[in-house]
């Protein structure tokens, strides 16, 4: 990656940790608040930091999939408070049982977070800290209470048994499309822009005519001609039709729809960034999975970790009916994703 691609995450990642871990900075702010819990304030403003900073690191890891963005985002507005109330909950389940956190072990943290973001370069690691608005003792006490957070989730998510061979095929047989290599497509698209420059023009009725033309195409007109006479794209001339492409070489979005869809079969409108995309699948070639060995150890470890998750939610479940929670408002509407990077 390079040095300005590594920067940028960085940074996002200490935004992220300071707007997602404190409970003190709750009491800072002077506008409404969004849920109390055991008499702990979160305030609004603190769930849309914590929505921000994680919007940005979604913005980075799926910048060239602007529908992903959009389902990650919403997904991220539905949880935010609630992932707020269970940190204040965990925290207060560790004071309850009289936990104590030795320093040496907040010490251990850190310095792994220098050793592995910061190639063991403790200034660098503190400039970067001041730039992001942080002194060193309140970002120790931040990653304190991330420890104990920790700390709690693994008291908690209890033993259970090891994965069966059964459950490991299963798993694998469910899975095994995002292990194949080499997938390649042959797809045809019909794209309207949402931009026309044309007046009276908008997205909204740009999509109603792409929405349009996919019914008729559904109905049993001829993909080709209709891309011929209506698609705004250089394919639009050959019907549509685009060359054999590796799965890897599409747009994800684009790759993601055609592979969903049986040959023959047709997507709904894609919302791309500029433009609305109707996406026929003219042929699939598949490519290989590993052999089920060789992904036994990894495949074991994910089933593992699903028991160990199921076990904690449902601690959890338990766990909030013991505390004292107000939420006074919803997660706010999501905002269309930004242009994804070039």
């Amino acid at each position: 990656m390079p040095p300005s691609l590594v920067m940028i995450s960085l940074r996002i990642s200490l935004f992220a940790l300071v707007s997602a871990c404190s409970s003190a900075l709750a009491q800072q702010y002077t506008n409404s608040i969004a849920a109390v819990v055991d008499g702990v304030p979160i305030a609004s403003s603190e769930v849309e930091e914590t929505i921000k900073a994680q919007e940005q690191v979604i913005q980075f890891q799926y910048r060239n999939d602007p529908d992903r963005i959009r389902k990650e985002i919403i997904l991220l507005r539905q949880n935010a408070i609630e992932t707020l109330i269970d940190r204040e909950i965990l925290l207060a389940e560790f004071k309850k049982i009289g936990g104590t956190l030795k320093a040496q072990y907040v010490d251990e943290d850190i310095n792994g977070i220098i050793r592995e973001s910061f190639k063991g370069d403790r200034d660098a690691f503190v400039d970067e800290l001041t730039k992001s608005g942080m002194t060193m003792l309140k970002f120790r006490d931040l990653r304190q209470k991330m420890v104990i957070m920790n700390v709690m989730r693994a008291r908690n998510a209890g033993d259970h048994p090891p994965a069966t061979p059964r459950e490991v095929q299963d798993y694998y047989d469910k899975n095994v499309d995002k292990w194949r290599e080499g997938d390649q497509i042959k797809i045809s698209t019909i794209t309207i822009p949402k931009f026309t420059g044309e007046p009276g023009s908008t997205p909204a009725k740009q999509q109603k005519l792409a929405q349009e033309l996919r019914t008729k195409v559904v109905q049993g007109a001829d993909f080709a001609a209709t891309a011929k006479a209506t698609s705004q794209d250089s394919h639009a001339e050959n019907g549509g039709s685009w060359d054999w492409m590796y799965k890897t070489d599409l747009m994800p979005a684009i790759a993601n729809a055609a592979m969903d869809l049986k040959t023959g079969g047709i997507s709904p409108v894609l919302d791309l960034e500029t433009n609305y995309i109707i996406v026929s699948c003219d042929a699939k070639k598949l490519g290989n999975a590993p052999e089920l060995e060789k992904l036994r150890p990894e495949i074991e470890k994910m089933i593992n970790q699903e028991k160990s998750k199921a076990n904690l939610d449902k601690w959890m479940e338990s766990v909030r009916k013991k505390h004292v929670i107000k939420r006074f408002q919803p997660s706010t509407t999501p905002p269309a994703p930004p242009p994804s990077a070039p």
